[in-house]
């Protein structure tokens, strides 16, 4: 009984500081467990080395779980995405402007949550990710219908929003804060509303998900005809590969790049042109 409390006392204290964000490094080397005065010393002996044993797993689980909890819940977000993003990435607005409560909610605690220095880089990345997704819907579902997000004056400066005390815009957003945590697949994962953009996922990001989401979505737009067209020797490619140029090429050329993701091995000395952007809704 002694040393199953002995578990349940380190357990939950351990629990107790990961809800904090505070991680707590145990070693087992430290742990004494107390033991009947009638106990043999090997009877001893085994019982420690069992219940250090039961007690380093306990804990290593309990850490475990704490890691990978996430810090903010998206599932309100997810199952709006759910409902009325299609697979293909057309968006129903129609259908968001009647829950627009729902994703006012969720813009507030996107508001009353901003991130703080305890979160992990993809507790941050899925925030970001899905704050500038929402609010992209949010913007358009407050001038719908319209036929194009370029319809809208200064699409990308409007300060609807804030992330704590501070009035944000979608390219503060994207340039001040996703940008800067050096992953060029952000490009793929958040959505401007358009055609020619890489296609919104039906789902929220996750920090559990968002390497995993990140990854799929850069094989998906690279190797999608309707807005790359790759063969050997020649590629025509999203003008987001010029527009964000530098973002591609840190650890090597554009061919480099493409070459991770794409299905079609591209020369290094194949042509590289820039298709048209279509910026019609892409509803």
């Amino acid at each position: 009984m002694k040393y199953t409390l002995a578990l349940i006392i380190a357990i939950s204290f351990l629990m107790a500081c990961n809800s904090q964000n505070k991680i707590v490094d145990v070693s087992t080397e430290s742990v004494s467990i107390p033991f009947p005065e009638s106990t043999s010393e090997i009877e001893s002996r085994i019982f420690a080395e069992n219940d250090i044993q039961e007690l380093d797993r306990s804990i290593r689980s309990a850490r475990s779980i704490a890691l990978n909890k996430e810090v903010f819940d998206h599932s309100h977000f997810n199952a709006l995405l759910k409902k009325y993003v299609m697979e293909d990435g057309r968006v129903n607005y129609a259908g968001f402007k009647k829950d627009k409560k729902i994703l006012e909610a969720y813009l507030e605690t996107i508001r009353t949550n901003n991130p703080k220095t305890t979160w992990s880089k993809n507790d941050r990345f899925a925030y970001y990710m899905n704050a500038y997704n929402a609010m992209t819907i949010d913007l358009i579902i407050k001038n719908h219908p319209i036929k194009s997000i370029k319809n809208i004056n200064n699409p990308w400066e409007q300060r609807y929003w804030k992330i704590g005390d501070t009035f944000v815009n979608l390219e503060e957003i994207e340039h001040d804060v996703l940008r800067k945590m050096k992953d060029p697949r952000i490009h793929f994962g958040i959505n401007c509303a358009s055609f020619s953009c890489p296609p919104l996922m039906n789902k929220a990001f996750t920090a559990a998900t968002v390497d995993t989401q990140l990854e799929k979505l850069a094989v998906q737009f690279i190797n999608d005809p309707k807005r790359n067209k790759i063969t050997t020797d020649r590629v025509e490619i999203s003008k987001i590969f010029r527009w964000f140029y530098e973002d591609f090429t840190k650890n090597g050329d554009l061919i480099d790049f493409l070459n991770t993701y794409s299905k079609v091995k591209i020369d290094k000395n194949a042509r590289v042109r820039y298709m048209d952007y279509n910026w019609e809704l892409n509803e």
